[in-house]
């Protein structure tokens, strides 16, 4: 299996059997997304879970924060041929953010907010749960909006001097009322204007179980079923939930893998990805 860069992101695939067919691109890392093309009705696994493979052979993985060294690609051919590959996965570094000025609710939720919680979660849950065969996810991403980017992913967060989980999007300060673009195209599965944490959420489906989720807008402009093209404003920036100032957090999952959307951009140059 050969490797092969269709991106401006530094790729980081070791040199695989030239005997194998199934060329490789993106960025094997946790946090990474990795994307290829095989003969239609091939079977992928990775590490023994089925990969969705599309009519004209695409398929897509991703490596979550805390992936292992390697993963294990495995291609089974309509005709009972196998390809066998090993991924080696780059570890990353990960900082320490701590965030203050936070409304105390939203770093310890009170036994009230526990019901409404459920209900919001398995509305995201839902919403990332769908599986097209749409190409959305491989023409490409785009920063939804302007700004400073204020958190990145993966970071161990302290909040209000309280240790929580990690931080799974990238945070790109702006004013309140700053426009967010759709970072690429795909149908609106959730948007709603006011989540106790998340504030305005917006999820798009880019195909084959890859989302974008934004949050703490101020403004939801898009409703459910809409489809919207790459840079296409989808709402504004707000510091609703919790927030302690104004600022869109944007996630990419595939399918439950949540990764990391600066691998998906041209790396800021104030930060390396690695």
């Amino acid at each position: 299996m050969k490797f092969i860069s269709k991106t401006l992101i530094p790729l980081l695939f070791v040199a695989a059997s030239p005997a194998l067919a199934v060329d490789l691109s993106g960025t094997p890392a946790q946090g990474g997304m990795v994307w290829g093309v095989t003969e239609p009705g091939a079977v992928v696994t990775l590490d023994g879970e089925a990969v969705m493979v599309g009519a004209d052979g695409n398929f897509v993985l991703g490596f979550g924060r805390d992936a292992g060294a390697s993963a294990e690609l495995v291609i089974t051919h309509a005709g009972g041929a196998r390809e066998t590959q090993t991924i080696t996965i780059k570890d990353r570094h990960f900082d320490i953010e701590r965030v203050d000025g936070l409304p105390p609710k939203t770093v310890t939720p009170p036994p009230e907010w526990q019901e409404r919680r459920a209900r919001e979660t398995g509305m995201v849950r839902e919403a990332r749960s769908h599986l097209t065969g749409a190409l959305d996810w491989l023409k490409g991403f785009i920063r939804p909006a302007e700004g400073r980017i204020s958190g990145f992913y993966g970071s161990q967060r302290i909040l209000n001097g309280q240790p929580r989980s990690p931080h799974y999007g990238l945070d790109i300060a702006a004013p309140i009322g700053t426009r967010i673009g759709a970072p690429a195209a795909g149908i609106i599965r959730l948007a709603v204007p006011d989540f106790l944490l998340e504030g305005g959420i917006v999820i798009i489906d880019h195909g084959f179980g890859v989302t974008s989720t934004l949050f703490h807008m101020n403004s939801v402009d898009v409703k459910v079923g809409d489809t919207v093209e790459q840079g296409q404003q989808i709402g504004t920036v707000g510091k609703k939930g919790r927030a302690s100032g104004p600022h869109v957090d944007w996630r990419v999952n595939w399918r439950n893998v949540r990764l990391d959307p600066i691998l998906l951009i041209e790396p800021e140059p104030m930060r390396a990805p690695f």
